[in-house]
């Protein structure tokens, strides 16, 4: 018996050891204990002014000091989760047993009886799961923590870490997410309302719940009452107080998403997912978040026009009634049968993107069209042969002939088309203006084909085919690489390298990483300064002369860019201090429109986006670059104007023959300019029409038509402020301006509302 006894004894003792021992087994040491207090932090991202514009977290937390936590609040917290927080050393015996009896009282759980530091110890290394075994724990947990920490570190680490609903951890983050005020500024009915969402925050948030979430907070607020933290007229006030949501979390997060996703991928590839979301850095980001909600309300604008004139042509083509009231009632897209568009800003001089739009929707579509698409630019890629050219030492005034000659290639024979046919030859300048494709596939042959790859290459727009077509665009870009390459133009010749991200700092402020701003040679500053002229005559009398009929009238220059089928629309333009560039089209490519010229399609969203951003800026151009030299040349010949280019016959549109100047003032660098006068126009009133340039008369084309000897007038100036200077663009010559310019409004793009000419001619495209 006694024996037996014993043995009962023994295997006692040794199970309860066992159980103690399997307690501790696994629970956390010393060390563990001691990093309790190094919290997850969300990496917050600031924009170009260092405004907060979002977070990046696994728990959404910002952590302050306990001195920086509302006094309303530390008492709301104590008096309904721990009122005798600071008398125990981790376990409230008295608040066990009477939890215990109010659970018995209530047949079900109504009361906890676990104090913040078993709550800390819970939360920091212990399953959720409601059993002995891990409440046990739990206390162990808590008495050692109590051993190594004084209360008011405890309470600061609990405040810091305890969940509030709606993704939020700790005061701070609470208090910013549902008042949009910091913790040290809550109320008493604020404070009561958090501290009575600890409980049970999936049910208890107003988010989830108004009507809960007020029935908690009178809980709170009594037993502030009767723990004297409040007096009776405060308690009444405070039930009276309607409760008022403000998420300053969220507030300013609905704009930017893909240049913030731009900038998450970025910090992730550089840091890890866990220092990222986890390790509360400062992220310095380039954007500017009055370009970016200017950029989405311009594209959003432009993208509802299209629709309504997509669906306009539907009901048009449309047999039957029953048809048309399905398209007018159609259900929203899938977002790949959507039509699209993508917008980039940037800093021509430092690369700082300062806008970016990827997609019509961010949360139908993550795809970034501005970054990871690669599409055909079409007639964009133009001014790239023609730098290339100006590389190789050709001109503006360069005469580019034999346009009509097809182009050997390894296929055979190849003509492309190109409606504008005023004849077998034009200058540079005028083949930009009016996007002529024989004209840039002549150049491209010229200069050479691989000689222009390896300049767009430099350039930053990759790699691209060596083929003829290149001329057309025939290569895919994305484009963000497109339009830092047009950066280049704006900035003397350099291409900066595009960045989203200025500066990381680490929690501490210590400097983790720092971009500095690069920028390669590509062309040079002459180069770069010529092409800006010649594209400026884009804007104001070519395809993007539509753009001053929107308002836009800052000087700036551009190219616009339609492919086959009209399946993509491409402009990019740029001012000394901004280029922005705009695509439309489908993810799966199909025609956006018949005949839907980058005139009609791209240039509206940004010239609406150029007009919102510059509004008030005073009219700048840019200055010629030592080396530039101007000359009085016939804008036929591309030669020194003679006295019979003053007096030249020229076709108008309606077949009329008028006699007028074809003299500009064109830039060269200095060595370049033509050193033979006009041999097309003869002497004054002699009506020789091209005389010595085509070889015998019976060779020699019709007349010039008019919009062939249109002049490049300077960018125009806004319609407050000063002029800007007028060597920007090449000039008539002073004794003929005002005679030009009363033809030629500057401001009204020439009156034109040209197109891209890889598809039809300048005459056909005059609507007004």
């Amino acid at each position: 018996m006694l024996a037996t006894f014993a043995l009962a004894v023994a295997l006692s003792v040794t199970a309860g050891v066992w159980f103690i021992a399997s307690l501790v087994t696994g629970l956390p040491e010393r060390d563990a204990i001691r990093r309790i207090g190094d919290m997850d932090q969300a990496t917050a991202v600031y924009d170009a002014t260092d405004q907060l514009v979002f977070t990046v977290y696994k728990e959404q937390r910002i952590e302050v000091p306990l001195s920086e936590i509302s006094p309303n609040l530390i008492h709301a917290i104590l008096d309904i989760e721990d009122q005798r927080f600071y008398n125990h050393q981790g376990i409230d015996a008295i608040r066990i047993v009477s939890a215990a009896l109010a659970n018995v009282r209530h047949g079900r759980r109504a009361q906890g009886g676990s104090t913040i530091t078993q709550q800390l110890a819970r939360q920091s290394f212990l399953r959720p799961d409601k059993t002995v075994r891990r409440k046990l724990q739990e206390a162990i947990l808590a008495g050692r923590i109590e051993r190594m920490y004084d209360k008011p570190h405890i309470l600061e680490m609990y405040l810091n870490k305890v969940y509030f609903g709606d993704g939020r951890y700790g005061v701070e983050a609470a208090s910013r997410g549902y008042f949009s005020k910091h913790a040290s500024e809550l109320t008493v009915p604020e404070a009561a309302l958090l501290a009575g969402l600890v409980k049970s925050p999936s049910s208890y948030a107003p988010t989830v719940s108004l009507e809960r979430a007020v029935a908690r907070r009178n809980v709170v607020l009594q037993t502030m009452l009767d723990a004297g933290h409040i007096d009776r007229a405060a308690f009444q006030s405070a039930r009276k107080t309607k409760v008022v949501l403000h998420d300053g979390l969220r507030a300013e997060e609905p704009h930017g998403q893909y240049f913030k996703e731009q900038v998450r991928r970025e910090l992730v590839d550089r840091f890890g997912w866990q220092r990222v979301y986890q390790g509360g850095l400062r992220v310095f980001s380039t954007i500017d978040m009055t370009m970016q909600i200017a950029a989405e309300g311009a594209i959003a604008e432009s993208l509802k026009g299209l629709d309504e004139k997509r669906k306009a042509l539907a009901i048009r083509r449309a047999r039957t009634p029953a048809a048309k009231a399905a398209i007018t009632q159609q259900p929203a897209q899938n977002p790949i049968d959507m039509l699209q568009a993508a917008l980039v800003a940037l800093d021509p001089h430092s690369g700082h993107v300062r806008a970016m739009i990827g997609g019509r929707d961010f949360n139908a579509s993550s795809f970034n069209r501005a970054t990871q698409a690669r599409r055909q630019p079409g007639s964009a890629f133009k001014p790239f042969v023609y730098a290339t050219a100006l590389e190789a030492g050709y001109t503006p005034a360069t005469v580019i002939d034999s346009l009509d000659t097809p182009v050997a290639t390894l296929q055979g024979a190849w003509t492309p088309d190109d409606e504008h046919s005023s004849g077998d030859s034009m200058t540079m300048r005028t083949a930009l203006r009016t996007s002529s494709n024989r004209a840039a596939v002549r150049m491209l042959q010229e200069v050479g084909i691989e000689r222009t790859v390896q300049e767009a290459k430099q350039m930053g727009v990759g790699d691209v085919p060596s083929v003829p077509s290149l001329a057309l665009g025939s290569g895919e870009v994305t484009l963000q690489s497109m339009t830092a390459a047009y950066a280049a133009f704006a900035n003397q010749g350099l291409v900066p390298r595009p960045i989203v991200i200025r500066r990381v700092e680490d929690q501490d402020g210590r400097v983790l990483f720092e971009e500095h701003e690069s920028a390669t040679r590509a062309i040079s500053e002459q180069t770069a300064f010529l092409m800006a002229s010649m594209m400026a005559d884009v804007v104001n009398a070519g395809t993007a002369a539509g753009a001053r009929r929107l308002g836009f009238t800052l000087p700036a220059a551009g190219k616009t860019g339609t492919t086959n089928d009209f399946n993509d629309a491409w402009f990019i333009g740029f001012t000394p201090k901004l280029v922005a560039g705009v695509w439309v089209g489908f993810d799966q490519p199909h025609t956006i429109l018949p005949n839907g010229f980058a005139a009609d399609i791209a240039v509206p969203g940004w010239a609406m986006f150029m007009k919102a951003v510059t509004r008030g800026d005073r009219p700048e151009w840019f200055t010629p670059p030592a080396g530039i030299t101007t000359a009085n040349v016939c804008r036929l010949s591309g030669k020194l104007a003679g006295e019979g280019c003053d007096d030249a016959e020229v076709v108008n549109k309606d077949g009329t023959l008028e006699r007028r100047s074809t003299i500009y003032t064109e830039y060269f660098v200095r060595g370049t300019e033509p050193t033979t006068v006009c041999d097309v126009h003869g002497t004054r009133g002699a009506g020789t029409r091209v005389a010595g340039m085509f070889g015998d008369e019976s060779e020699k084309p019709a007349p010039p038509r008019a919009e062939d000897v249109v002049p490049a007038p300077a960018p125009p100036a806004a319609t407050t402020g000063s002029q800007p200077d007028v060597r920007a663009s090449p000039q008539e010559p002073k004794k003929k301006r005002s005679f030009w310019s009363r033809l030629f409004g500057i401001g009204k793009g020439g009156g034109k509302d040209d197109r891209d000419k890889d598809d039809r001619d300048n005459d056909k495209n005059d609507k007004n």
